[in-house]
């Protein structure tokens, strides 16, 4: 996904704590201000969308919301989960809503009144709340002040049987303007559709492109789509070709405004999850956190490039980096999706991928399929290629039981703090220390707060040392549903940089 990086003077300071990120390359002036040493500061403001949860008669669905507690926020702040329905002024200061109820506002039809889903006390501590609602619709969410920096949602549903069965699972995102999904797919098996929400007062206009193994994938429908405003549209990926695609890269590119996009890939016979975007292109990736027992694994990588691309591929074990065998290398071909099948890669133990060039580096992004099981207990979940954990990151939603952490340190060796927050319904947070050698990948079974009550969440911190990957997998509780999902773990971005100004005055006394 695109970044946007400011360029911000002194004047414009206060901009950068509200929008969340910027990148600050201010040249030094003479005279009217000199830009020093930046400062890092907390995030005054956040946006994040979560996508439908399922469809389904028999699903449940679990959000839960988290904060951690975060130096120099103030004492205040707000955080809130709003339903996505499409609104339209009426003129008249009413807003109309899709099934034609209408809600009083002020300012002309801004400011909509709505009941908040899910409304945190205190960070440090996780909210949580549930629905069996087969109609539960997107949510677009804020938060402010001291529930801005790292503010994370994790929505898990669980779906008993049926397309899709099995945990999914999927962190709410922020609202961007490209996204890319290598690992969709449009065979008969599949039903993938891709959730696009947009947060904000303007209609979006998307477009959706489509790779395979032979190039781009024709599809007129999937130009110029528009998303109204606060609203969300699930598309199903197989209306927009003719044309069944075993595997399929999907770029979502924004002409006008901005949306979060992830894909639900319900499948007939192995399960479900949620796609999330793979991170931006790049010549080295990471994918963290394949489960022990994955007893399959398949490699879904495309670069957009004019040029091939060849990669060397290295698992991260827990003794250190080792390369699969008869899967030394993977070839690119630029414009086309390629797959692999890694087969049971990990072979009883910790794993992550580490793809890096093999000579020139070329832009790629890439996503595993990993499943779990044997014969009609098999699951599906995706892991996507990640950014490292700059500073801090945060799952929520984890319990006593059925939860696994996945750290890897692929350059160098690093430090981590892993904090268990207090539980949703009581408990005290604990903390502990670890260090991830360079070319491991280390599972942890994960610490549980003392007197837990409900669920909590599990920080991550770097300390020390090179950059961290990671990923928590998340397995169903009951014995009926063998499902599982991962989630990784990219850096919160809770933190912006903001330089520190000297003005002269000296220039405006002569």
């Amino acid at each position: 996904m695109n970044r946007t990086t400011l360029s911000l003077i002194a004047g414009v300071t206060a901009l950068a704590a509200v929008t969340g990120f910027a990148a600050l390359d201010t040249p030094d002036a003479a005279g009217a201000g000199t830009a020093t040493a930046a400062a890092q500061l907390p995030v005054e403001r956040t946006t994040l969308v979560c996508p439908k949860p399922s469809s389904s008669e028999i699903a449940d669905t679990t959000y839960t919301s988290f904060t951690p507690a975060t130096t120099g926020t103030g004492g205040s702040g707000k955080a809130q989960l709003l339903p996505a329905t499409e609104q339209s002024d009426t003129g008249d200061g009413t807003d109309k809503a899709k099934d034609g109820s209408t809600d009083k506002t002020k300012d002309g039809g801004k400011n909509k009144a709505a009941k908040s889903v899910l409304d945190p006390k205190e960070p440090g501590t996780p909210v949580t709340r549930d629905t069996s609602s087969s109609d539960a619709p997107a949510l677009i969410g804020t938060a402010e002040g001291k529930f801005a920096p790292g503010w994370t949602v994790q929505q898990t549903t669980e779906v008993a049987a049926g397309a899709g069965r099995g945990v999914l699972g999927v962190t709410c995102l922020a609202p961007d303007t490209q996204f890319w999904f290598p690992g969709a797919s449009t065979a008969a098996a599949r039903a993938d559709y891709i959730h696009l929400t947009n947060p904000d007062d303007s209609p979006a206009v998307v477009d959706i492109r489509l790779y395979g193994t032979e190039g781009v994938v024709k599809s007129a429908a999937g130009e110029g789509i528009t998303v109204p405003a606060h609203s969300s549209e699930p598309i199903l990926l197989s209306t927009l070709t003719d044309s069944p695609q075993e595997d399929l890269t999907v770029n979502v590119s924004v002409r006008s405004g901005r949306v979060g996009a992830a894909i639900q890939a319900l499948d007939d016979r192995l399960g479900g999850d949620w796609l999330a975007a793979s991170a931006d292109p790049a010549g080295s990736l990471v994918l963290p956190g394949i489960p022990k027992d994955a007893t399959d694994v398949r490699l879904v990588a495309f670069t957009s490039a004019d040029s091939d691309a060849d990669l060397k591929v290295r698992l991260a074990s827990p003794s250190g980096l080792i390369t699969p065998a008869g899967h030394e290398t993977i070839h690119l071909k630029g414009g086309m999706t390629t797959a692999v099948d890694l087969g049971e890669v990990t072979r009883e133990e910790a794993g992550s991928l580490v793809l890096t060039p093999t000579s020139r580096s070329v832009p790629v992004v890439a996503a595993l399929r990993v499943l779990r099981g044997k014969g009609d207990r098999q699951e599906t979940a995706f892991i996507p290629a990640t950014g490292p954990v700059m500073t801090r990151a945060t799952s929520p939603d984890n319990s006593a039981k059925g939860s696994t952490l996945s750290l890897t340190a692929p350059t160098a060796t690093a430090q981590v703090k892993v904090t268990a927050s207090a539980g949703s319904g009581g408990g005290t947070a604990v903390s502990k220390t670890y260090t991830i050698k360079e070319g491991t990948t280390q599972d942890i079974a994960p610490l549980v707060p003392s007197g837990l009550k409900g669920t909590y969440a599990l920080t991550v911190e770097r300390i020390s040392g090179g950059p961290v990957y990671g990923a928590r997998t998340l397995t169903a509780s009951g014995e009926s549903n063998p499902g599982f999902t991962i989630q990784t773990l990219p850096d919160d971005r809770g933190m912006v940089a903001v330089p520190h100004t000297e003005q002269d005055l000296s220039v405006l006394q002569k």
